[in-house]
């Protein structure tokens, strides 16, 4: 992989406002192409608003809902990308030829290339369907590229498939931190006045941020991520209020050892930059490993076993 400088950007998405969330894309997408950045990442559906959408009708959605690569959205993001000679990374509500509805996420790219993916976990909404493919594709910068989105990232065979499709580079936005979790030891929900109140008490806003419903609940299995798979990985976050959870940001951008190479820990909106040395993938600790695989061991991983669907194991079964 040659050597290249990307972003990852949080901010706080306006629901049911795109004109006002491609707004600030594209202020961050000024910055970064400032910098010559290549890549700049921002949330998972952040065109459209996320958290939101799990309150809304069939109908709502549709009207939200746009065609991907023909939309107005990826029309937007191509002629910004153009522009600025930086690929965009960001997500939005898909609507495909069957009418059906997908949490995607689109890199549109200088040269008028857009590869998407659709969430392979989605949950957000039980009129949305979950995609069914992995994308893995090579860029125009000397690298290969994998987008996974929010937990597609947390089931470990998601990200290993990735890197055996050769990815150098893998693109994780999210809407996390702040979250009810239901599980009694993983994040947790954050009172959003607090974050009403950040200027008046950033304290304690930083502290809930930073700590176990944030940042230390990433650092709990986001780098090794990328550390057993040998890949770089972008994170990318929303931040403050979405409806009535706070996410936490915490945008980083990780190296193949799981080493944390740029971070923020603001409570509101921002961009991180790094320059990512392809040299470090050559002897990576997780591509050593990956080399001495026994596939003939792993039967038992693909077997059936996941008998629920996203949604429903997301919110109806305990």
């Amino acid at each position: 992989m040659k050597d290249i400088r990307v972003a990852s950007v949080q901010f706080n998405h306006r629901a049911n406002d795109k004109e006002y969330n491609l707004s600030v894309i594209e202020n961050y997408v000024r910055q970064a192409s400032k910098h010559d950045v290549k890549i700049v990442v921002f949330p998972e559906m952040c065109i459209t608003g996320y958290w939101h959408v799990s309150k809304l009708s069939k109908t709502e959605i549709a009207s939200l809902a746009e065609f991907v690569p023909r939309g107005k959205s990826s029309s937007i993001l191509l002629e910004m990308s153009s522009k600025y000679n930086i690929s965009i990374c960001a997500g939005l509500i898909e609507l495909d030829e069957l009418g059906c509805f997908y949490n995607t996420y689109i890199m549109a790219m200088p040269d008028g290339q857009l590869r998407k993916h659709r969430k392979l976990h989605t949950f957000v909404s039980k009129y949305m369907s979950s995609g069914n493919d992995f994308t893995v594709f090579d860029t125009i910068y000397g690298c290969r590229v994998g987008i996974l989105i929010c937990w597609d990232n947390n089931l470990v065979e998601n990200v290993r498939i990735n890197a055996l499709k050769g990815a150098d580079i893998l693109i994780a936005p999210h809407q996390t931190g702040g979250c009810n979790s239901r599980s009694p030891d993983a994040m947790g929900l954050i009172e959003p006045q607090l974050w009403h109140d950040r200027d008046k008490n950033p304290d304690k806003i930083y502290s809930e941020m930073q700590g176990p419903k944030g940042r230390e609940w990433l650092l709990r299995w986001l780098p090794a991520r990328a550390h057993d798979n040998g890949i770089f990985l972008i994170f990318s976050n929303g931040v403050g209020v979405d409806m009535d959870e706070v996410r936490t940001g915490n945008a980083m951008i990780i190296n193949p050892y799981g080493k944390i190479i740029a971070e923020t820990d603001s409570v509101t909106d921002d961009m991180i930059i790094a320059d990512l040395n392809g040299e470090e993938l050559n002897m990576c600790t997780g591509r050593r490993w990956i080399r001495g695989r026994r596939p003939d061991l792993y039967h038992p991983i693909v077997v059936e076993g996941g008998e629920l669907s996203p949604y429903e194991a997301r919110f109806l079964k305990e």
